[in-house]
């Protein structure tokens, strides 16, 4: 509301004015009627009807301009909101939301637009609030009774209705969480449909959803039930309401203590009054829903960061990574250091030491949950910036994406290679032949995810996309896991000879492949989180754990 003050204050304006020209209306039908009809007075007829004419294109002018920048508050206050969303996913630190991609997704469109709504309900209800005032001031003046059971009538009654908005409140939180669970559900299951349809588990699949589906619906249900007893209890004592004011004033008519003027006024701003009463009504629901999405909106934008980033920008030195007695997550006074130039091939038997290696040289660990020193180039990892870790390190995890567009703009997004360079890497990566898939070659078509293409063809050309970054220092995670031996075994061999003929690159590769494994200068078994063994593969393959992990 703060950030959109100008427009709050003139749609508030804008509203109210239009409100209280809709209360005028009958006060002005009934001074007509008491100075022109019942006088016969022509000069008092134009006079009050031309007055009548200015309310409503008072009123005309005001509801449509008030509604429009209420309107416009709303949508972009909306689209502010869901910026601010992707902004916090996006920002080179990322989020340590733990939230799927769906869950996210729902608070940027139904949680954003639910807290955007907010300022057009709050010009609303200011505005009714202002026309319920100045209805009670214009009914005290006609009559002191009948405005004083206005004034005393309308807070209980308002009173009497918002009894039911925590409840409602309470179930709009639940609905959201149990709406985005939902949603996150339903975007995972697009997302994994072809493996899912590998492995047969369409039923099954289709059961968790509609299982979560039906949890959402229930709580749906709740909380359209509160609405609706809101707006049951609002409407019927509303009613009640100016039933009795109306009667009133037909008592106060009959004993002529008010005009007839007077008294057409009494029953146009009684039947008038309904509305504004139940906008009145109704607020705390709305504000309670805007509230509900506002504190998940909070909430995620108050994560912590993923990554942790210093600022030191050292001079670019020997490529140089070194873990020294680390413990964190599944890893034991785990040591290791790289060797300048060195294919570097790290074998662990257990996935989750794998990911903690690789969320270690991202730097996602935080640094209260690791003992031991992670350093690149001689820097701990934490203390250097994004930037000087970009210069020295590329970690590519073994679940990637491909982006929509062409293979040219997934390999090579700022165009630093020709086509004989691209050529050289995608032979290295044993992709060549997805070029020739395609009469347009690198400038083929790339669906959203890569989703045209087979696994295997996604993974080689993800890793032909790490290999043309050519950073000092490259992190593998399995990249052959979808690719038959004779692919497997080019792949190593090209790997090889792109990075290390010069000796100015060094590469880890996480792997149990015998064919990566024999071409690596060094072999470093992990196992239960601790270095077992060092050496060549041929010299570890006389280590029964070592044989039985990479050969099984």
């Amino acid at each position: 509301m703060r950030r959109n003050a100008s427009g709050v204050a003139a749609s508030f304006t804008l509203l109210s004015v239009w409100q209280l020209s809709e209360a005028m209306v009958p006060v002005v039908v009934g001074a007509l009627i008491d100075h022109a009809v019942v006088s016969g007075s022509v000069g008092a007829l134009v006079t009050w009807g031309s007055l009548l004419a200015l309310v409503f294109a008072s009123l005309m002018f005001a509801y449509r301009c008030g509604a429009l920048v209420a309107y416009r508050i709303d949508q972009f206050e909306a689209n502010r909101l869901r910026s601010e969303i992707a902004r916090h996913v996006l920002r080179p630190r990322g989020a340590r939301t733990g939230m799927l991609p769906g869950a996210t997704l729902s608070l940027a469109t139904g949680d954003a637009d639910g807290v955007g709504t907010l300022a057009q309900s709050a010009a609303y209800t200011f505005a009714s609030a202002s026309a319920v005032a100045v209805s009670a001031v214009v009914l005290l003046r006609i009559d002191v009774v009948i405005g004083l059971t206005v004034l005393l009538g309308a807070p209980l009654v308002l009173f009497i209705t918002q009894l039911v908005t925590p409840v409602i409140s309470r179930r709009s939180v639940d609905q959201r969480s149990r709406i985005a669970a939902t949603s996150a559900a339903a975007a995972d299951l697009v997302r994994g449909l072809r493996v899912i349809k590998g492995i047969g588990a369409e039923n099954e699949a289709v059961a968790r959803y509609r299982e979560r589906s039906q949890v959402a619906k229930v709580a749906g249900i709740r909380v359209a039930g509160s609405q609706a007893l809101m707006k049951a209890m609002s409407t019927g004592l509303s009613g009640l309401f100016l039933a009795a004011v109306t009667l009133l004033a037909g008592e106060r008519a009959l004993e002529h203590s008010i005009t007839i003027g007077q008294l057409i006024a009494i029953v146009g701003l009684t039947q008038f009054y309904a509305v504004p009463i139940q906008t009145l009504g109704q607020v705390g629901a709305l504000v309670a829903e805007s509230h509900a999405s506002a504190a998940r909106i909070v909430d995620f934008l108050r994560t912590p960061p993923l990554l942790t980033a210093g600022t030191a920008h050292p001079p670019l030195a020997v490529p140089e990574i070194s873990l020294d007695r680390v413990t964190a997550g599944a890893l034991h006074d785990f040591s290791l250091a790289s060797r300048p130039g060195e294919l570097l091939c790290l074998a662990v038997d257990d996935p989750a030491a794998t990911r903690t290696l690789m969320q270690l040289l991202v730097g996602e660990v935080p640094a209260e949950d690791v003992t031991g020193g992670v350093r690149l180039d001689g820097v701990a990892i934490s203390e250097l910036s994004f930037a000087a870790r970009h210069e020295r390190l590329l970690v590519n995890p073994h679940q990637t994406d491909l982006l929509h567009g062409t293979l040219r703009s997934n390999l090579d997004s700022d165009g630093r290679h020709d086509d004989a360079e691209l050529a050289r890497i995608l032979d290295a990566a044993a992709a060549h032949d997805i070029v020739r898939l395609y009469d347009s070659g690198l400038d083929q078509r790339v669906a959203a995810k890569g989703s045209t293409y087979s696994g295997g063809q996604r993974q080689r050309i993800a890793l032909a996309r790490a290999l043309a970054a050519d950073p000092s220092i490259l992190v593998l995670d399995n990249p052959t896991t979808a690719v038959d031996a004779v692919t497997e075994q080019r792949i190593a061999v090209g790997i090889k000879a792109l990075r290390h003929q010069s000796g100015s690159r060094t590469t880890w590769v996480f792997t149990t492949s015998p064919a990566l494994l024999a071409q690596a200068d060094r072999v470093v078994h992990v196992e239960d989180g601790r270095v077992a063994g060092v050496g060549t593969h041929r010299k570890l393959l006389s280590h029964p754990s070592y044989e039985e992990l990479v050969l099984r």
